[in-house]
């Protein structure tokens, strides 16, 4: 059987690495419009303030790779170069059975660069393939000081955070989670329906002037806009089911994890995540799961400990009225990480559709995903808020219902839930989103500001990915909608 040679690989990395000769990226990366995540994670690219690997991680298909080739680009026009920047995909079977090393001598060999002595950035795609990637990745942090390494991860083993079990002072983890709301109509040039409010320095504010065709984008981003390759092509919005289904969540379900946690039941796994997929932003019990599918409470605690690793869903706790955490988590939520995984896997959504209640609250959850804000839902006999957030000393901060109607803006009075949990935390206001309206009332010594789901989507994504601080913004609910809402 013959064997790859060295000059295989050469070869290879020669196409990978095409700026060695033509000082630019592929011109398939140079179409794509930048992520505005760029503007956070290519800091930490050319940072060589702190001797530490990136680690980008994200669901398949958001734009890892993309992200990292504009980042390239970002450094070549930063005077980098070209020759001490090389990016390899991990994944391809020329590379099997190389360690991280033999990547750098060849990388070497192919550029004549001497990494020993010269600064050089390094960009390892879907690391998750070359096994304790982790362990490598840390020596050569601590052995190469003129390195400063990026690597991605797609599947479980980096999204089940190693970097936190091996790398600890020697990794950053930055997440690249799938298309927020802002981002979408940022892509699209769409930014016009949106107006700027801006009244406050900490926060970027705004209103729009055209609530209908704001709504008309948001629906058709609940349904096809999570993935930048699908918002342009209408070929694959023809039939999302094809192109989110077999490319990225069958290559999850079919190939990351079972290789990766040993799997064996994968007719188990997909029925559990497709019943979480249809119930999301509903409550569920292990014991309700376990006596649907008939499968034992530990394994499907295990499956869904999986399917998070792989960011396709995130779980949520409960509180009770007084914002207590129970003892035992007997109940909780489950959030797909976006919205038009559930649209892809059942069917598109209408404005009157009976999930938009469920697909909406999906939505406002999946523009939190890259924040670090830790999101609970209260519930207790009679009464239910669907998120609020808990800081320090047990003390909340603020809490929002997500409403895909107008009613309660105009019978606030019905929010009865809402008032008993602000009254028993002390919390003297709170958020409610609408269909189309925007205003404020106060009830019961509470104030409750109300804007649309969309609008609230938008500013929750674009103060975020803007790198706002949560805690000088959007968490303080009182000043930031308050301004919104007049």
């Amino acid at each position: 059987m013959k064997n790859i040679t060295t000059n295989q690989v050469v070869r290879r990395l020669e196409i990978e690495n095409p700026w060695w000769r033509d000082g630019c990226i592929p011109r398939i990366f140079k179409t794509f419009k930048h992520r505005a995540y760029l503007e956070l994670f290519y800091p930490l690219v050319e940072s060589r303030k702190i001797r530490r690997a990136n680690v980008l991680m994200g669901p398949r298909r958001v734009g890892k790779t993309v992200l990292i080739h504009h980042a390239i680009q970002n450094l070549i026009e930063a005077d980098i170069p070209p020759k001490r920047i090389a990016y390899f995909s991990v994944d391809h079977p020329i590379y099997n059975g190389l360690s991280l090393e033999s990547f750098l001598d060849i990388f070497s060999q192919a550029t004549g660069i001497d990494y020993l002595e010269d600064e050089c950035f390094i960009f390892f795609d879907e690391i998750q393939y070359l096994k304790n990637w982790e362990i490598h990745l840390k020596a050569i942090v601590d052995r190469f000081p003129n390195l400063k390494c990026t690597v991605s991860g797609s599947a479980a083993a980096a999204l089940k955070l190693k970097s936190h079990e091996s790398g600890a002072g020697r990794f950053t983890d930055f997440l690249l989670p799938p298309l927020t709301f802002h981002e979408y109509l940022d892509l699209l040039g769409k930014n016009e329906l949106v107006v700027s409010s801006n009244a406050n320095h900490d926060l970027s504010l705004f209103t729009t002037n055209n609530i209908e065709e704001l709504n008309i984008n948001f629906i058709h981003y609940l349904n096809f806009g999570g993935y930048p390759e699908v918002i342009f092509s209408e070929e694959i919005q023809a039939d999302p089911g094809r192109f989110i289904k077999n490319d990225i969540i069958d290559k999850v379900l079919l190939r990351d994890l079972p290789g990766l946690y040993g799997v064996q039941d994968i007719q188990e796994l997909n029925y559990l995540f497709t019943t979480l997929a249809f119930n999301t932003s509903n409550e569920v019990s292990l014991e309700e799961l376990s006596k649907g599918s008939g499968v034992a409470k530990n394994t499907i605690k295990k499956y869904i400990e999986y399917l998070e690793a792989a960011f396709l869903i995130r779980t949520v706790h409960r509180v009770d009225r007084t914002a207590k955490r129970f003892k035992r988590a007997n109940f909780f939520k489950v959030y797909l990480t976006n919205p038009s995984i559930r649209s892809a896997l059942f069917s598109p959504i209408t404005n009157e559709d009976p999930a938009m209640g469920e697909v909406s609250e999906t939505a406002v959850f999946s523009q939190w995903f890259h924040s670090d804000i830790l999101l609970h839902y209260a519930r207790w006999k009679n009464g239910e808020v669907d998120m609020v957030n808990i800081g320090k000393e047990q003390r909340v901060k603020w809490a929002i219902e997500v409403k895909w109607t107008d009613r309660f803006y105009r019978k606030p009075a019905e929010l009865k839930s809402l008032v008993q949990f602000c009254h028993a935390n002390h919390l003297g206001h709170a958020t409610v989103t609408t269909r189309s309206k925007r205003g404020t009332t106060i009830m019961e010594n509470i104030r409750f500001d109300f804007i649309p789901t969309s609008l609230y989507c938008y500013t929750v994504g674009q103060n975020l990915i803007k790198g706002k601080q949560p805690k000088n913004a959007l968490n303080s609910q009182t000043k930031s909608f308050r301004v919104i809402s007049q």
